[in-house]
């Protein structure tokens, strides 16, 4: 079922309407669906590379959109709809963890978790869940989500095929070392 619904998704970036596809999927990404939008974005912006920054924003604002929706069904629906969700992705387990990973370290999961490929969904719920700081989630979310859609876009545009290879393969390790760049960022000023 996942085979399908990747090539599915990979079909609807050559679709006219691409840059809605891409924008429901990065929504629907963030509080539901399993793909993340950059099998979308990926060869969109190889095809249009003009285009990259565009695409880049509909991601991101699409994602941000979506992930206050996640964090809808995780403070109002969690018994109802979260929960299940999280069993379907075979997280059950590790949302538990992740919760209580979450009530101590709040802010740094959503910045450390935005830019890495770990399923956004399960930030997202686990932040409603949780009954985190709406605004201060939206914000944080709008910086990762940006950073890592931007970070792709930028790479595209600059380096164009071999990078698609690159960050097929490495996408965990680009998206790890951005992480620490922000944690040891925040670090730093919080130490001085």
């Amino acid at each position: 079922m996942l085979r399908r619904l990747y090539e599915w998704t990979l079909a609807l970036s050559a679709s006219p309407r691409a840059a809605w596809w891409l924008a429901g999927v990065a929504f629907a990404e963030a509080s539901f669906f399993p793909i993340p939008p950059d099998v979308l974005l990926i060869p969109m912006i190889l095809a249009r590379p003009l285009q990259a920054w565009r695409l880049a924003a509909i991601a991101t604002a699409a994602s941000v959109a979506g992930g206050a929706l996640g964090y809808l069904i995780g403070y109002a629906l969690f018994d109802q709809v979260a929960r299940g969700l999280i069993n379907f992705y075979g997280y059950g387990a590790r949302f538990d963890a992740f919760q209580a990973m979450y009530a101590q370290y709040g802010l740094w999961v959503i910045l450390i978790k935005g830019l890495t490929p770990i399923p956004y969904k399960i930030v997202t719920i686990a932040t409603g869940a949780a009954g985190y700081s709406f605004w201060v989630f939206m914000a944080a979310s709008a910086l990762t989500r940006g950073a890592r859609f931007f970070l792709v876009a930028a790479l595209l545009r600059t380096f164009g095929e071999p990078i698609r290879d690159f960050i097929d393969r490495r996408l965990t390790l680009v998206t790890s070392l951005i992480a620490a760049g922000i944690v040891g960022g925040f670090l730093v000023l919080k130490l001085f």
